[in-house]
């Protein structure tokens, strides 16, 4: 199935030189210029990635992915010419799944939309190990990438959802913050510790009273304990 990326970016040659990547790589491309035109194509629409610019006409990009995360789990790419660890940690809490900063270079950009959309819409053939994780209330079925809470379905993003996998395939082993970064973002990441942390926040909130599922040792990162 041909996959739709919606890019949302006020400026035109931007948009138009991202666009000719995407389409060159086979995926539907959709076009917004302003933050209300980005939030009725995607509820006109399936979409399967969004490319998020965060200075946007009408709507800011902080607006609409807020929006979007009422909604949906939808892979998220933020964009923005603003260099603040605290704008990208803002949009990390708010639930984008990897951040990018400008000027950037597009077939980096390019390889970042693949392995999101590989990882998030993966066939069943594909998942490895398997396909449902249990332990400590906490369900997980992998093709479906289902999570349940006590028979309760939470709604995960596309990061939060590899993070918690990866600590439930390795329970009881502790990761360390750069093995999260290396396995969920790659080594071409830019962030730091804070991006780990504050996923890890926003996946503990969702938890619920299974949060403590997710143990922090100090001075040394984190780990799955099913059995707390």
């Amino acid at each position: 199935m041909q996959k739709t990326i919606l890019i949302v970016e006020d400026e035109d040659i931007l948009r138009e030189i991202v666009k000719d990547y995407l389409l060159n790589e086979g995926y539907e491309v959709l076009e917004a210029a302003d933050g209300k035109e980005a939030l009725a194509l995607f509820e006109e629409h399936e979409i399967h990635l969004i490319i998020l610019d965060i200075m946007l006409p009408e709507l800011d990009g902080w607006s609409i992915c807020r929006r979007v995360r009422k909604s949906s789990n939808v892979p998220i790419i933020m964009l923005t010419a603003r260099v603040d660890e605290d704008d990208t940690l803002l949009g990390f809490e708010l639930g984008a799944d990897d951040y990018v900063t400008k000027p950037y270079s597009p077939p980096i950009l390019l390889a970042r939309v693949k392995r999101l959309i590989e990882s998030r819409y993966r066939s069943t053939e594909n998942v490895l190990n398997e396909d449902t994780l249990s332990s400590g209330g906490v369900h997980v079925h992998m093709p479906s990438r289902t999570v349940t809470v006590e028979k309760e379905i939470i709604n995960l993003t596309y990061t939060e959802f590899e993070i918690l996998t990866y600590l439930m395939h390795n329970q009881g082993i502790i990761l360390t913050r750069e093995q999260l970064i290396i396995k969920i973002w790659g080594y071409e990441f830019t962030g730091d510790d804070r991006t780990v942390n504050s996923h890890i926040r926003n996946l503990r909130q969702k938890l619920g009273e299974k949060a403590n599922c997710i143990v922090t040792v100090v001075r040394s990162g984190y780990k799955f304990e099913g059995n707390l």
